[in-house]
């Protein structure tokens, strides 16, 4: 991706911070003729010194689980917080008049190899471990126990687990740095005034950034 200096995002655990809370991820990968996408949720994991490794799971009758994919190299795109910026924002609007709208935006792409595993423990445990994760902030938490172990026993047969290990991270975090305070302090105001959520994750986004 075109990543100027100023917008490139280095600090790895801000990376992996991106992974965790958007793990909603787009999954790139070559086919024999031309490109296809996965959109599926992905589980980071953090091992020793190395940039980490991804785990999921997809239906079995998806292409990504043809045998010659194992060991292909693919491309995982996580999108964070992103919001239109409008130049009505910008303090040096009234003064000059030269602004223009544009859109910030947080990415990590994260470059591997691909590994299927078709095996029903690790589904299960893999199944187990993201609705702990993603169910920890309801009431009542749904755990896989809860349904029929033969209904599950089921649906295992119908997914394959798939890995990536992270051969490497790359990471851009475009949040008005390439302007003057006065317009980064009057974009996150505007931002804050909207009622909507990623609006607010981009207003902090902006301020962590450029350490506002």
């Amino acid at each position: 991706m075109y990543n100027p200096k100023h917008f490139s995002e280095t600090d790895h655990d801000a990376l992996q911070a991106i992974m965790r809370s958007y793990p909603l991820a787009t999954l790139v990968f070559a086919t024999a003729d031309s490109m296809d996408a996965n959109h599926l949720p992905l589980h980071f994991s953090q091992h020793g010194d190395t940039p980490g490794r991804l785990s999921g799971h997809v239906a079995r009758a998806n292409p990504l689980c043809a045998q010659n994919m194992v060991g292909k190299e693919v491309l995982v795109i996580f999108h964070g917080p992103q919001a239109y910026i409008s130049p009505a924002w910008y303090a040096t609007k009234a003064r000059t008049g030269m602004v223009v709208p544009t859109w910030n935006y947080v990415v990590v792409h994260a470059h591997g190899t691909l590994k299927l595993i078709d095996d029903a423990g690790w589904l299960r445990a893999h199944l187990a471990r993201l609705t702990t994760e993603h169910e920890a902030g309801f009431a009542s938490p749904w755990q896989l126990a809860d349904a029929p172990t033969a209904f599950i026993d089921q649906l295992l047969q119908a997914v394959v687990g798939i890995e990536i290990e992270i051969k490497r991270l790359t990471g851009k975090c475009k949040a008005s740095q390439n302007q003057p305070l006065e317009n980064q302090l009057g974009v996150i105001q505007g931002l804050a005034e909207l009622d909507q959520q990623q609006a607010h994750a981009m207003a902090a986004t902006i301020a962590r950034c450029n350490q506002l």
